[in-house]
């Protein structure tokens, strides 16, 4: 009479055993694929910060970001795709909550001060670098610092900042074309003509410093184009701006020549210099 009972409870102990090594199994497979899962995440975060549409990597970022609004990585990569994507207002909130977390560093601080110049807010991003120790030393750092002194017309500090930030990078181009550009607008040619003409063989592509560079020297009256590498179009639109800084320096007749000279030189038609020839000459 027993038997029955006995045997409901073997029945019943069997499915209970089998269902706990089912759930043991279960878990074990869910703590492999959770592993799996935050290697495959890792490796997207990586993709979406460098090779991805900026545009995307913002979409994906959020939509991680609202379900772990706490985990530091997603929202620097938020913050950094939004700043990609050149969304510099939208990368500000997300980089001061980035400095919050736990786990935020000197470098996410930098960050959030660079984000804040190119959003145009100087005066914050003056404050954050105040908050970064002087121990920390980057080629971002510096040049940020630089830029600052810069606007406040700190000019032994901004030339230290230059200085030091060129030293810590090994492509000084747009920091040195900066420094020049720096001189340039207090008036110190001669300086930076050496400034630009260090950028140009620093990077021979970053037409930027060439057109400063030729700034410089139509400032102090040499308008001989530079001996540095460029095509036939660089070297028209070259001439183009020689021509409107010797006309800025009085120097009519000669700015007309070099205007005339960009429109030969040109492979193509070039509008600008003919409008400015003759704006020139119909005022004359």
């Amino acid at each position: 009479m027993r038997h029955p009972v006995f045997l409901a409870v073997s029945v019943a102990g069997a499915l209970a055993l089998s269902a706990c090594e089912q759930k043991t199994a279960d878990e074990t497979v869910e703590r492999a694929f959770q592993d799996v899962n935050v290697v495959d995440e890792n490796g997207l975060n990586d993709v979406m910060l460098t090779v991805a549409d900026p545009n995307e990597a913002v979409t994906y970022f959020q939509r991680t970001a609202s379900q772990t609004p706490d985990r530091i990585e997603i929202q620097r990569g938020l913050a950094s795709s939004l700043v990609r994507a050149k969304r510099y207002n939208e990368a500000v909130p997300v980089y001061a909550r980035v400095v919050d977390l736990e786990g935020a560093t000197n470098e996410d601080r930098v960050d959030y001060a660079d984000t804040l110049l190119r959003a145009g807010d100087w005066a914050r991003a003056e404050q954050e670098l105040d908050k970064v120790p002087p121990t920390f030393e980057t080629f971002k750092r510096y040049r940020l610092e630089a830029l600052i002194a810069d606007s406040n017309e700190e000019w032994k500090k901004a030339d230290s900042f230059y200085e030091i930030a060129t030293g810590l990078t090994t492509r000084p181009s747009g920091v040195l074309n900066n420094w020049g550009y720096s001189k340039l607008t207090r008036g110190d040619y001669a300086d930076a003509e050496r400034l630009f003409t260090d950028a140009v063989r620093q990077d021979p592509k970053l037409f930027t410093a060439k057109n400063n560079l030729v700034l410089a020297r139509g400032a102090q009256r040499n308008y001989a184009l530079p001996v540095i590498p460029m095509d036939q179009k660089e070297r028209a639109q070259l001439l183009h701006t020689m021509g409107l800084t010797a006309v800025k320096q009085g120097d009519v007749q000669t700015g007309k020549s070099l205007l005339r000279d960009a429109i030969e030189t040109h492979p193509q038609h070039f509008e600008a210099a003919v409008r400015s020839l003759s704006a020139l000459e119909n005022n004359g």
